[in-house]
């Protein structure tokens, strides 16, 4: 049997690309006002930048986005985020989703383990 293991960063950057095209298009102040909200509600604050990264980790997982997955792993990996506490989150969200949530908390370890390298 041959395993596929999806490539998070070639994910990421095919998003990245779309999103530029759609930049050039009527949705604009749409990608901008996401991109603004993204930047309010990730900030430190009460919770710190990692804490808040790692939660949408989570949600991504159980929501099984994949792009959420590998732009939020990035940003972990920038943070400086241990595999302890992404492999406790994910935990997390195989408690909270089942079996769902333990094949795309699987997924989400994959790419963690490959972008932490990167």
């Amino acid at each position: 049997m041959t395993s596929v293991t999806k490539d998070y960063a070639a994910i990421t950057d095919g998003i990245n690309h779309g999103i530029s095209g759609l930049r050039q298009t009527d949705a604009l102040e749409t990608i901008t006002a996401f991109s603004a909200m993204s930047k309010a509600a990730m900030g430190d604050g009460a919770l710190d930048k990692k804490t808040k990264e790692l939660i949408a980790l989570a949600i991504g997982a159980a929501k099984q986005c994949d792009g959420c997955i590998g732009f939020h792993t990035k940003a972990l990996k920038r943070l400086g985020a241990t595999d302890e506490e992404v492999a406790e989150t994910l935990g997390v969200v195989v408690y909270m989703g089942g079996g769902p949530g333990l094949m795309y908390a699987g997924d989400a370890w994959t790419a963690w383990q490959a972008l932490k390298q990167g």
